[in-house]
């Protein structure tokens, strides 16, 4: 465990972020990050991120100004960078019989869509600029080359994600400031955005291993872990930051259902999977009922986010039923391991837990 690149709190993410503890709760979207969870995070010294990818401007307006309110230490924005998509008349109808078909409990009907599926990213982005948020975390992507200028210019802090070291080098030399390594451990969906993200589910360590030694920028780590050990063993590698969502998922601040949070605090095992099911993008989630019947129905799978935006409405029935089997409920391999614990305490836990693992190896 001995490193002498291993510095704990202080590293170049905490210098870079103006943090103390070189800790990122991760932006989880669907309503897990909420204002209370994200401040939190933020006044125990790590980086609060809002997960505003789902979140059209004025709700994300409103929802910046709420955090303001909770703290006044910086915290981070999380967007989607927009993605071609593309369904005929034909391939929609497929699609909506083979979720009706596999939701029957719910005894609902699922509504047609129409574009747009997604919130206009450029107003997203307009709101970044006009409450002056301090850090911009992106994902599915690369920011343009004039978003990524306008925003430099206002001293904003850029955070892409990568899958593989070609994805990697890419961010790096767009310009931004760090890159979160999502190896392939981590809950929720795959960042991946050059080639299939099938081939890009390299484990942490790896990734670690490569990105450190690939580009120059720093590395923050995202992929299973809820510890001390796992923040140790990242930084070890030469990361300078860890990047923890499913570990947050069970604090009472967060915005899961109840029973969602009931699932992951009884696990004992990993009962996560990859699916396409509710998105249309590989994400990693716990097994239920939808996932395993659509897998039936694979080809029937529209392009994210069109088949995001029909499952949504079955997602939100499922929630108002009380019914798991149809969540999406986003996780990573070590759920099995999540504790209830107040966000303060969980910090404040990784944080003791961490300088005692380092003294006993010194």
């Amino acid at each position: 465990m001995k490193n002498s690149n291993l510095s704990w709190p202080n590293t170049r993410i905490t210098e870079l972020l103006k943090t103390t503890l070189p800790i990122i709760q991760a932006p989880m979207a669907g309503g897990a990050t909420t204002p209370e969870l994200i401040a939190t995070v933020s006044n125990k010294g790590g980086l609060g991120s809002l997960a505003a990818g789902y979140m059209m401007p004025d709700d994300i307006r409103l929802t910046i100004r709420k955090i303001k309110t909770l703290t006044n230490k910086p915290f981070s924005v999380n967007l989607f960078i927009p993605e071609k998509h593309h369904a005929d008349d034909n391939q929609m109808d497929q699609a909506k019989n083979a979720v009706q078909l596999s939701c029957p409990e719910l005894n609902f009907s699922i509504p047609s869509i129409k574009p747009p599926y997604t919130p206009p990213f450029e107003d997203q982005m307009n709101i970044i600029l006009e409450e002056k948020i301090p850090i911009l975390s992106f994902t599915f992507g690369i920011l343009s080359d004039d978003w990524i200028e306008i925003l430099r210019k206002k001293g904003i802090k850029l955070i892409g994600t990568a899958t593989s070291l070609a994805e990697a080098k890419c961010l790096d030399e767009s310009g931004i400031d760090a890159i979160v390594a999502q190896g392939s451990e981590a809950g929720g969906h795959r960042g991946t955005f050059i080639g299939n993200a099938e081939n890009a589910l390299m484990n942490l360590s790896s990734l670690i291993s490569a990105l450190v030694n690939g580009v120059n920028i720093p590395i923050i780590a995202a992929g299973g872990i809820v510890d001390a050990k796992g923040i140790i063993g990242a930084l070890t590698l030469g990361a300078s930051a860890v990047q923890m969502g499913t570990a947050f998922l069970c604090c009472p601040e967060s915005g899961i259902h109840p029973l969602y949070k009931k699932l992951l605090l009884s696990l004992s095992h990993d009962n996560t999977t990859l699916t396409r099911a509710f998105s249309g993008k590989l994400a990693r989630g716990i097994k239920n009922k939808f996932i395993t019947r659509m897998e039936s129905y694979k080809n029937n799978i529209l392009d994210y986010p069109i088949q995001n935006a029909l499952t949504n409405t079955m997602r939100k029935e499922a929630i108002k039923q009380n019914n798991t089997d149809f969540m999406s409920m986003w996780a990573g391999q070590s759920a099995y391991l999540c504790k209830e614990l107040f966000a303060e305490k969980l910090i404040e836990q990784l944080d003791n837990d961490t300088i005692m693992l380092l003294k006993q190896s010194s």
